[in-house]
């Protein structure tokens, strides 16, 4: 049998590779996992990248900039699945919320003008909103700066970005260290739990299909053992079938609770996976329409023009340069060939394309495939923007 060290964060959209051990359907495949649970995207990407995990739940724009050498010595990354689209709140303090007076009941545009407000009158008293993201590469703080500049917002003057592990967002909440933060779940929800967050939005209303996670693989490995490789995604696309089955919530959200992977009472957990998001301390839940994707609609396919608008934000806020060599690379580090293969004959639904305008779909939509009938589901971006991958320059010089 196979083994595959998997890297991963207690988060609720590391479920597929959870859910495909502890049911067995990796080791229906051949292949046997052993889970190794961080705190921080920092300590799972130097596990990958100096090969004390074969693999790992990883954010999409980590993958990248590992791949690219942003920060340090490029490290060639693969990654031909993904593992979940959006599944991030947007939460604030309990003094914010009271200050901004709207929440999830608003349209994403109005939270966000509102926002932009409070930010400006609050610079105005020489403070500066402090929001907090995971990670300086990552789509949580993409989705962030988009948003914000979309709504009048300088997010590089108006507000204070900074990182803070997903794991201690409900903590600096409680310290008064943040006044806002965009995080996968559960740990808006803890916030929320314990009386010190308010969730106002999720980044869902931004970009309806956003890019998040993906297993990330470096390549050697991946070109060196292509086979196994091929086994694990198939185990992962059955967990994905479970999890999207209504009828398995409850156990799914009782799995994810046990200490070894989140720690925190199934109740809190579910929210996610059902979108049924509880706002305020002692409320209703809210349903958020397509809060976190994990299956269907080719939501585990790695389009290659979803990596490239990632890099497109890379560039625009300075992380990356404007050259054609660098779309080409974010690009390949997305593997749709790899996810092919691990799927051809056997069934599933396959896209006909790598590429696609991101943004262009308001409603669901067939699509060219290979293996069945493939209808997908909406991707609009809050401002009605669209990212050709054929013209990204075009792109980039239209947010200036």
């Amino acid at each position: 049998m196979s083994q595959f060290r998997i890297g991963f964060l207690p988060l609720v959209d590391a479920v597929l590779p959870i859910v495909a051990h502890e049911m067995g359907l990796a080791a229906r495949e051949g292949v046997h996992l052993t889970l190794i649970k961080d705190r921080t995207w920092a300590t799972v990407r130097d596990r990958l990248a100096y090969g004390q995990t074969d693999a790992a739940h990883l954010v999409a724009p980590v993958a990248i900039a590992m791949a690219l050498g942003l920060d340090r010595a490029p490290v060639p990354i693969g990654a031909p699945f993904m593992l979940g689209l959006n599944g991030n709140a947007i939460a604030v303090s309990n003094v914010l919320a009271e200050e901004l007076g709207i929440g999830m009941e608003a349209d994403v545009r109005t939270v966000g003008e509102r926002l932009t407000a409070v930010a400006k009158a609050q610079l105005s008293m020489g403070r500066r909103l402090r929001i907090a993201v995971v990670h300086r590469y990552s789509s949580h703080n993409y989705m962030l700066r988009y948003w914000l500049a979309a709504c009048g917002c300088d997010p590089d003057f108006d507000v204070e970005i900074v990182v803070v592990a997903p794991p201690l967002i409900a903590d600096a909440f409680a310290a008064g260290e943040i006044d806002a933060s965009v995080v996968g779940e559960p740990w808006n929800s803890l916030a929320v739990e314990r009386g010190d967050g308010v969730i106002i939005s999720s980044t869902s209303r931004i970009w309806t299909r956003g890019v998040e996670k993906l297993l990330a693989f470096r390549s050697e490995l991946l070109e060196d053992r292509r086979p196994d490789v091929e086994a694990l995604l198939r185990a992962l696309y059955a967990a994905g079938q479970v999890v999207l089955d209504p009828g398995h919530t409850d156990m799914v959200a009782r799995l994810l609770a046990r200490e070894e992977y989140i720690g925190l009472p199934q109740a809190v957990i579910a929210r996610a996976i059902t979108g049924r998001m509880i706002c305020q301390r002692g409320g209703e839940p809210t349903r958020v329409e397509d809060f976190l994707v994990l299956h269907g609609e080719a939501a585990n396919f790695p389009w290659r023009s979803q990596a490239m608008w990632l890099y497109s934000q890379m560039v625009r806020w300075g992380h990356a340069k404007p050259t054609e060599e660098g779309f080409a690379a974010a690009a390949a580090v997305f593997r749709p060939d790899v996810y092919r293969s691990a799927f051809a004959g056997t069934g599933a639904v396959l896209p006909g394309a790598s590429l696609k305008v991101e943004g262009a779909i308001s409603a669901p939509l067939g699509a060219g495939s290979h293996g069945g009938r493939l209808v997908m589901g909406p991707d609009a971006f809050f401002d009605g923007r669209l990212f050709d991958p054929d013209d990204p320059f075009g792109y980039l010089a239209s947010d200036r």
